[in-house]
């Protein structure tokens, strides 16, 4: 980057932008349209037009000020200087709290923000938020009727001379030699700056008064004029850093050499770019231009700008306010002077600032608390698919269709035929034991569905699988599902959680299951004991033909009614096998009814600890989550 510096910025510079430095290497085009339209004007010294004010009178009326001419100060006679009034009034109009209006919600939400992040973010991702913080604290200790606003620029740009041109006094040394500005100078129009100034870390002895008289216009205005900020020496650019930071607004000055300077461009102005509404960009030395080229400077000033992102307020939008001037010879100072004037008295540039800051801060903090990928939360379907996963895992469908099945086949024990019943009794003898018997001899059977353990059930229904696989997988989907659209740190949370609970969840499971079945046992229908008394009876009758029968064959009972016995044991033969079929089938809705009373306690059991254990926590790192997120978007601004 090629660097020229000038007298007080009114020096031209050498070097050519566009061209071919030693070695051959191409060198930033700092201020080419500039040096094109004085190579095109150049010996046409004699035709340039007239200023507005003759230079030579203005040395004449204030020699000791540098571009002050006679009228320089309001009110005042040429040659002479009037006081008209105290040195220093004391702002009152318009000083208000800190931190009012729209600022001091989104700093609380900051706040608040910050607090609840720290357990799941960086210190040093919430260092900035913090520093902001920190510095809205600071700031607000001091009144909105003092705006401190910021001299800026590049060595040679003419800052300095700009500086004694607003402050109406010679007050910042101007000359050849560089750096001129080693430290920061101040200038106050209050006798109340000295908590600004000592937060500013300016000493009492870098500390100004302006010219006389002093203009009311700028009452509460503290001028700051910085050191070079491509300063060679050392600690000047650190010095600048700091106090851009603190200031609460900036005029960045520029010449038509370095106006493209791709240092103040890269490091300064497109960092910067949020703060436009507290930004001045003024390109001095216009005097120095011939013709119409100051315009086109301005033009591609206005270009550059752009292309950094910087909002300009040509049109009466907020923005930065670019404007061309020379601080040698008054020309364009009195309207940079009205713009702070203004800046002052709207009492903002303070809160301006800070709310850009905290853009700044929400804009880099957006991927901790925003992600574009989804909706975020734990939806109904998902709970449902995990509470079902849980069921499955525990078996509860199966033991609902082997409570099905046992109901089916205590119906048919209690209503089947006495015959019926001895074969099934002996059939369950030579099976292992009866149904009071230890469970330690034998696989329980699919009727037995008190004997089902819970998530590791063992029965004819169900393959002897363990349910400790399918938990897990259970609450690693719950956990992908819940962090659908959640950034990363928050996602972590929330599976951290989904984790800690999915500990232990199938031994749990079990236990509930376990303690679920053991406490309902199926209860035994009256109408069962009625066909049952019934076959006892149909079965009575049978005995009674057969005796009758056999008595009538042997001559014992004879007579005409003999067929009687006969018809008594076909009718117990048929009677019997028709009411066990009856009941079968009329046992078929309340054992689907009841198969499915226990699937849904087992399936209920399962899915209450689930819930305890699982997603509660879950919900609740979401419910903190959202918390978050609405202070986020107060504290952005409604964003």
């Amino acid at each position: 980057m090629t660097t020229t510096e000038g007298n007080g910025g009114n020096e031209a510079g050498g070097g050519g932008g566009g061209d071919w430095a030693a070695g051959g290497r191409h060198t930033w085009d700092d201020g080419l349209i500039a040096r094109r339209a004085h190579r095109r004007t150049a010996g046409r010294a004699a035709g340039r037009p007239a200023r507005a004010m003759d230079q030579g009178a203005a040395e004449e009326a204030a020699p000791d000020i540098p571009g002050a001419a006679a009228g320089f100060f309001p009110g005042e006679e040429p040659g002479r200087r009037s006081f008209g009034g105290p040195p220093y009034a004391v702002y009152q109009a318009g000083v208000r709290s800190f931190a009012t209006g729209t600022l001091r919600p989104r700093l609380e939400a900051l706040r608040q923000l910050v607090g609840v992040s720290r357990s799941r973010l960086e210190g040093r991702t919430l260092a900035g938020a913090a520093r902001v913080l920190d510095e809205a604290d600071a700031r607000g200790r001091h009144p909105y009727g003092h705006t401190v606003v910021a001299v800026a620029g590049a060595t040679g740009s003419g800052k300095s001379t700009l500086f004694n041109a607003l402050a109406g006094a010679p007050l910042s040394e101007t000359g050849i030699r560089r750096p001129t500005t080693a430290t920061p100078l101040a200038c106050a129009w209050t006798d109340h700056a000295d908590g600004l100034l000592d937060r500013l870390g300016i000493p009492a002895v870098d500390r100004r008064n302006p010219g006389y008289p002093y203009d009311p216009a700028l009452r509460g205005l503290v001028l700051l004029d910085l050191p070079d900020h491509d300063s060679a020496a050392p600690g000047h650019r650190e010095r600048v850093d700091r106090l851009l930071g603190l200031v609460d607004a900036v005029v960045w000055v520029v010449d038509p050499e370095k106006y493209a300077d791709a240092v103040l461009h890269e490091r300064y102005l497109r960092p910067l770019a949020g703060y436009a509404e507290v930004t001045f960009v003024v390109l001095n030395q216009v005097d120095r231009l011939p013709g119409e080229a100051a315009d086109q400077v301005l033009d591609d000033l206005r270009r550059l700008l752009d292309e950094d992102g910087l909002a300009l307020g040509e049109h009466g939008e907020p923005g930065a306010a670019v404007l061309a001037l020379s601080a040698l010879t008054g020309e364009g100072v009195g309207e940079l002077r009205e713009m702070l004037a203004r800046l002052t008295a709207e009492c903002g540039a303070a809160e301006r600032r800070l709310s850009a800051d905290v853009d700044g801060t929400m804009t880099r903090l957006r991927p901790q608390y925003v992600a574009d990928s989804g909706p975020v939360g734990l939806t109904e379907r998902a709970r449902a698919e995990f509470e079902d996963r849980l069921a499955e895992a525990a078996g509860a469908g199966a033991a609902g269709k082997a409570a099905e099945r046992a109901w089916l086949r205590d119906a048919e024990w209690a209503c089947g035929t006495p015959w019926g019943r001895l074969r099934g009794r002996k059939s369950r003898a030579s099976g292992g034991g009866s149904r009071g018997g230890s469970r330690g001899s034998r696989a329980p059977r699919a009727g037995e569905w008190t004997e089902i353990p819970g998530a590791r059930a063992r029965t004819v229904a169900v393959e002897a699988v363990t349910a400790r696989p399918a938990v897990e997988e259970a609450v690693r989907t719950l956990g992908d599902e819940a962090t659908a659209g959640l950034p990363g740190p928050w996602a972590r949370a929330v599976r951290e959680a989904a984790g800690w609970g999915g500990r232990g969840l199938a031994e749990a499971v079990d236990e509930a299951v376990a303690a679920e079945t053991a406490r309902r046992r199926p209860v035994r229908p009256v109408w069962w004991s009625m066909v049952a008394a019934a076959q006892v009876t149909v079965l009575l009758v049978q005995v009674m033909g057969v005796l009758w029968l056999l008595g009538a064959m042997a001559g014992v009972f004879g007579g005409p009614e003999s067929w009687m016995p006969a018809l008594l044991v076909m009718g117990g033969a048929a009677i019997g096998p028709a009411l066990a079929w009856g009941s079968r089938a009329a046992a078929r809705g309340p054992a689907r009814r009841h198969g499915r009373s226990v699937e849904g306690r087992l399936r209920e059991a399962a899915a209450e600890c689930g819930r305890r254990r699982v997603l509660e926590p879950v919900e609740t790192e979401l419910a903190r989550y959202g918390e978050v997120r609405a202070q986020y978007v107060i504290a952005a601004g409604g964003a």
